[in-house]
This record gives structure tokens, sequence and C-alpha cells, in this order.
């Protein structure tokens, strides 16, 4: 799942039997806009299922790798290659291709864009791009010239990627992938990384952190490194405390703490839950040789500095515990420099089994965990020690998050949440079933009687370079504006692309800056560009807030870099003008300035369809928490709901969703606009999409019995059905070329 703009967040799902299809096949693929809550499937050819992702410079978004083609039941595709059964290239029941060397690419529209275009639909064509080596359950990082490096990952295998005994800790006989790679390939070929054999059976998803020296932070198993992707060397950094594991399927919460000018934009990466299980209790391919769902997940929290500027030694420091023990648990980071924990369980591990060393018949399905934690906490980093973590005012969700769920920040600053399925397939009468429902979460902040607003925010972002003002009306605060003022930030968020309890590629930033207060009590903030160097966060698409007293304005959409895959350009950080303060002059807001902590969080949530699910009928809107707060703050907003020229929009179609959600939730009837505390999810009535279905005119319903994603006999005219090539390449960019076009009587792969 990921933001692919203001207006839509992506989200992708494994091959499994979904009821909502795209075509003839259950949908992989579906885009969720946010301002009328409707989710329209959309065609992806290969198996996602545990892929990686990454955003490039141009704001396209790349998802890397996955699964063999797989049937009902999670069993391998009918269609095998030759003298090999264990994997799959096409399965045609599900109509998925193998995926374990795609890469896909999707350049995200808005409405404003034609939805018919192919530059609107997911790339997925193995035969013109590819990786050099398959990858399951791989890493991405993006360096700071934009490029993406790709890292370890299964070739096939279960729950973990080792034999016991480990007797091949490099290949496990050919199902592990220790290299990695990058793409664009540029000519480079996959080369072995020593510290994936040294992690063997638990490195998938390792845990990587771009550093400002270009070297890059990599965890995996309970151990750590600096590793040099210039020159594939390894700086051996201290071992994980206790020997918790924080990776895949121990699955910790981790994320770079914000980057500010208080600690000189110098990365800390905090680490939070996970399992310190013994080397034996972790097992093999198959399952696990305990019973895990009695294990109780840590609940200690450690952060490391992996390049300090003091001359420190480098180590990791343990910090306030969590609330609870934690396993697979999500950091989200909030524009007022918090980190928002949401998801996961009690007890356990990630992933799914039929059965463990000792236990034959699964307690609780095939789930690997339990005791669903549905109470978020936030994590302030600059709290005094002991009072970093609070929960105060926040209820618990009833529904599970547990394997495969995810989470997002959307641009009005809420957390949208969806997924969990620890199933092998679509199960919805087990223990924890297969998740179609979302819910938003509201944290402390939307309480508040004031929102700031702003205006001025530039397109594009720059790695140092003249300053640029920002203009933060009266009405954006309340009482006196000098104060207001000298608490007021900017901070860039880059949401990451989400899964599995990990947010790949997400930054938060301050930017520096000062400000001048006017006699009618405005505000101009003079704002830094980031500082020059672009290893501190890389190139590509981001959300910018105003913060005014720890309340964040809507994000605007912003491009940081040049655009492109190069080395970025950078100039000398511009030195700001000193601040002007005016005495007597005050905002015109309302009410309050900050939030309640007696108000200090709710959620939402709808039944809705995601990828599948059919609901007849939209249900009702549970609160789950402070009512009161967010029904006060829905009417403060009402009034002042204008976000920045570049902000997100708070209004929707008349008629559309979100008048009747809103009406239902409180705002009365046809009320139009997206309150932020309205529900976040409506049923698609059945009508998926006027815009993505066959024919020359691309006008028929994506439903369409007659569309078939494969089939010659389908009338298919989608995009992307390209000619094959003589063999797969990672330099083929569809964006950039004029990919030739597979007419309507072809037959699309196997590749």
């Amino acid at each position: 799942m990921f933001l692919g703009n203001s207006e839509k967040v992506y989200m992708l799902d494994k091959s499994e039997n979904n009821a909502a299809k795209f075509g003839n096949f259950p949908a992989m693929g579906a885009v969720y806009d946010i301002a009328s809550r409707q989710t329209t499937t959309m065609g992806v050819t290969t198996n996602v299922f545990c892929a990686s992702g990454m955003h490039l410079p141009n704001g396209t978004f790349a998802t890397f790798g996955g699964n063999g083609a797989v049937g009902p039941g999670g069993k391998i595709g009918d269609t095998t290659p030759p003298n090999n059964p264990y994997t799959a290239t096409y399965d045609t029941t599900f109509g998925d291709f193998d995926g374990t060397k795609a890469i896909r690419l999707l350049n995200p529209c808005t409405d404003g864009d034609d939805w018919s275009s192919a530059n609107c639909q997911w790339f997925d064509n193995a035969s013109l791009l590819s990786m050099q080596d398959q990858r399951w359950y791989s890493t991405a990082e993006p360096m700071g010239d934009g490029s993406i490096v790709l890292i370890g990952g299964f070739t096939n295998g279960g729950y973990i990627n080792r034999n016991y005994p480990n007797v091949d800790p490099a290949y496990e006989g050919g199902a592990a992938t220790p290299t990695y790679e990058f793409y664009p390939a540029n000519g480079r070929q996959a080369q072995v990384m020593n510290f994936m054999i040294k992690t063997s059976g638990l490195n998938a998803y390792a845990h990587t952190y771009l550093m400002p020296s270009g070297k890059m932070l990599v965890q995996a198993n309970y151990s750590t490194m600096l590793w040099d992707p210039s020159s594939n060397t390894e700086t051996d950094l201290p071992d994980m405390p206790d020997q918790i594991v924080r990776v895949y399927p121990a699955s910790g919460g981790v994320a770079m703490l914000p980057l500010t000018p208080d600690n000189g934009y110098n990365p800390t990466v905090i680490f939070c839950g996970g399992s310190n299980m013994t080397d034996f209790q972790w097992g093999n391919y198959s399952w696990p040789f305990e019973d895990t769902w009695n294990v109780p997940a840590s609940k200690k929290c450690h952060t490391i500095t992996p390049e300090p500027t003091d001359g420190s030694t480098v180590d990791y420091v343990e910090v306030d515990d969590m609330p609870e023990g934690r396993t697979m648990g999500q950091f989200i980071a909030l524009p007022d420099l918090t980190m928002l924990m949401v998801n996961g369980g009690e007890n356990g591990t990630a992933g799914y089994a039929d059965r463990t060393l000792n236990t034959l018949t699964m307690p609780l399905g095939m789930s690997l965990a339990a005791g669903p934690v549905g109470k978020p906490a936030v994590y302030n980093p600059r709290a005094a020690k002991g009072q970093r973590w609070s929960n105060t005012g926040f209820d618990t969700s009833p529904i599970p998050r547990l394997y495969h769920s995810s989470a997002i920040l959307l641009p009005d600053a809420s957390v949208l949440i969806a997924g969990s399925n620890p199933n092998v397939d679509v199960n919805l009468t087990t223990v924890f079933p297969t998740t179609y429902k979302a819910e938003v979460f509201y944290p402390s902040y939307f309480s508040a009687s004031n929102r700031p607003t702003f205006t001025g925010a530039p397109k594009t972002l720059t790695y140092g370079g003249a300053a640029f003002d920002l203009s933060v009306p009266a009405s954006a605060y309340s009482g006196s504006a000098n104060d207001a003022a000298a608490n007021s930030s900017v901070v860039l968020i880059r949401g990451g692309w989400t899964t599995h309890g990990m947010n790949m590629g997400q930054r938060i930033m301050q930017l520096n800056n000062t400000f001048t207060v006017k006699s009618d009590g405005s505000i101009t903030l003079h704002v830094a560009q980031l500082p020059p160097n672009p290893n501190l966060f890389q190139p590509g698409p981001a959300l910018l807030f105003v913060n005014v007293f720890g309340i964040p304005s809507n994000g605007s959409w912003v491009t940081v870099g040049s655009g492109n895959i190069e080395t970025q350009p950078t100039q000398d950080a511009t030195v700001l003008p000193a601040s002007v303060r005016v005495d007597g002059a005050s905002g015109s807001g309302t009410g309050n300035n900050s939030s309640s902590s007696s108000h200090s969080g709710a959620s939402s949530t709808h039944t809705g369809v995601i990828v599948g699910g059919i609901i007849a009928a939209i249900a009702a809107v549970g609160i789950l928490g402070a009512v009161f707060g967010i029904c006060m703050a829905r009417r403060r907003r009402a009034a002042a709901r204008q976000a920045s020229s570049l902000g997100y929009p708070m209004s929707s179609a008349p008629g559309g969703a979100a008048t009747r959600a809103t009406a239902m939730s409180g705002g009365g009837p046809g009320a139009g606009y997206r309150g932020s505390d309205s529900s976040a999810f409506v049923p698609l009535q059945g009508n998926e999409s006027a815009t993505w279905g066959p024919g020359p005119n691309m006008h028929a319903t994506a439903s369409t019995a007659s569309l078939s994603l494969h089939s010659p006999s389908g009338g298919l005219s989608s995009p992307y059905f390209d000619d094959p090539r003589g063999h797969p390449s990672g330099e083929f960019d569809p964006y950039h070329q004029n990919a030739p076009r597979m007419s309507t009587n072809e037959r699309r792969g196997p590749f």
C-alpha cells in the first residue's frame, strides 16, 4: 500500500480467491480514492505476494519481485516449467504469472488525468522489465541519486528461508537469494552480500536505511552492519541487545526517527518489539519448531545512531519499553514529529502455517500470532526518558490487525489502516479471518479547535538553495501571534511503500525556518530548503506540512530533487533572515490551539471493498474513542477546512459517497465535504470502474464478463501487453520509451 498522490492510495494483494475481480480473475490490485472513499480494481498480472517497493524521483512507484504463480489454496499454479514441479509460471484459475523477478511500474494519476490511458495503469510485463535474480521478501532502499538497491529475498520457501540444520547458509539448496542489485542496473551485475549469508534464515525484509555518508545501515537476524554500496564493503556494528530479532517473521516495529535541526539531521533508527526465540525455535522453511502463539513478543525498544558526529562509539541504546509487547507493530511518522505505533499481536510471529513441530492441529486457524493489539500508542522522541510512550485516551479497535496488515499516512494527517490475513487463501470464517475492513485513525491533534492553513508551497524542493516563504493566516490560530510563530514548524514526510508492518522509504524531516509576524496577525514563515545532502531525504514525492502549536495542516504534495535518477544538484544552504515579532498581534481563530489529552484519538470504521469482498450496503460508522472530541472537531473545522493551494482537498463531488457518509456521521444531510473525522470507506455498490475496461474506447466496466486479462478471446485492449523480446531487461523504462503494444489476437506469457 502506498500514497500515490494527494488523491489516491494504491493497494496490492497476493494472488488469492478475492471476490472482487479484474476481468475474469481475482483482483490483485486496487486504487482507493480518498475523497469519495471508493475503491476500483486494477490489472496486475504477476503474483505480487510479499514483494518490495519504492518511489522513483519523478513520482513513479516500482514494485519488485513476489511469489511464483499460485492457485486456490495457495497451491503451486497449474502451469510449471519443464522438469520442475516445485514452481509455476502461470495458474489458469487465478490468472497470475510468476512474480519472483517482476518489476512493476505505476505512474500515479489524479482525477484530472485520462484513466483510460496506459500511463495510469500498472506496467507489469516481465518479458520487457525484470530483475536479475528472483526475490521474494526482498528489501528496497533508495539511493541518493534516486536509484534503488534491492537486497536479498527467497526464490521459493515458506516460514523462514533456511533448512535445519542450516548446512547451506548461502543458497539453502537454491531457495535463498543472498545478493543485491540495483534498479536501474545500468550495467551493474547482481553481487553476493556476505551479510545475507551471515544472517541466513532470518533476513527476510532486512531493515535498511541510507546514511548521510552514502553508506547504509542494514539489520537482519540479530546482526547489524554499515554497508558501502559503492564497494560492497561491510563494517560490523554491535549485535541487537538480547539477540532480539526484528526482521520478518519476528516483525518488530522499526523506523528512522525525525531528522531535525536540533539533532543536526543525524539519523537515529528505533527498533521495538519483535521476538527473541532461540535459533531452534525458529524452525525451517516448513514451520516453526515452537508453538509461537504462546511466546510473548518483546516490549523492548532500542535506538542506534550509526554515524555519530560527536565521536561516540556506535552502539544500541535501550529506551522506553512499549506499553505492551508487539510483533507486526508498525511505526507511522506523524507531522507533529511523533511516531504512531499501530497493529500487531502480543504473542507469536508473522506468517502462517498448517502445523508446527509439536502441534498438528492449529488452535487459531493458520495464524502464528495471538493477542491482537488494537490500541495504538505514540512515541515522542523529544519527551523525557520514561515518558516517551503514551496511549492515554486511545480506545481499542475491535479488528485484529495481524499478518499482512498495513497502514499509511494520509494527506490530512490521519492514518489509513487496512488488511490482515494470516491464511494461505481467503478465509472469512476462521479465528483471524481475511479482513476487508479498513479504519482511519485520527491522532490527538484532530481534537484541536484550530487547524493551520497556509499558502505558498512550492511544487519542487531542492537540496540547498534559496529559501521560500509560506503564509499562515491569522485564522489558523488563536492567541498571541508571537507565540504562534515561535511554535510553528515546517515538516516534510514521505510515508513510503508499506507492507508487512514496515514502511520502506519512510522519512520525516523538519525544515529549518524563521518567521515574520505582521500586525494583522498573519505569519510569514521563511523556510530553508533541504540540507544539501540527498542521502538524508532521497529524491521523490513527499508531503509538506505546517505545524502551529503541534497541530498540523493538511499536507501539500511536493517533489524533492530534480525528478531524475542522477546525481542530485546541490547548493549551499541560504542563511535565513532573523525572526521578526510584533507585540499585540493575535490570531482570529476560536478556541484552543492544542489537542486535549482526554480526546487523544479515535478510529472510524467502515466495512468496505479494498481488493475483495462484495458489500451490499453502507455499514454503520463506529467511532472508537474520543467521540466528544471528534464531534467538536468536526464543527470547529467546518468553517475552516481550506487547505493550502496545493493541499489535500477536503471536498468531494455533490451527491457522492462523502455526502452520504458525512450525513450519517453527523455532518448533516448533503454536507458534501470530507470531514476529517467522518468514515473512511463506502462499498463500491457493484460499480468497480467506468474506465478500466476492455474495448477500443476503454469504457466498459472492469467486471465485464468478456474481459480476460490473458485470453486472446477477451477482446483485450488493456495497456502494456508488449511484444516479448529475447531476454528480460532491467533497463527498460515504459514511461520514457514508446513500447510496442501487443495486438488483441496475441496471448501474453507465460514468461
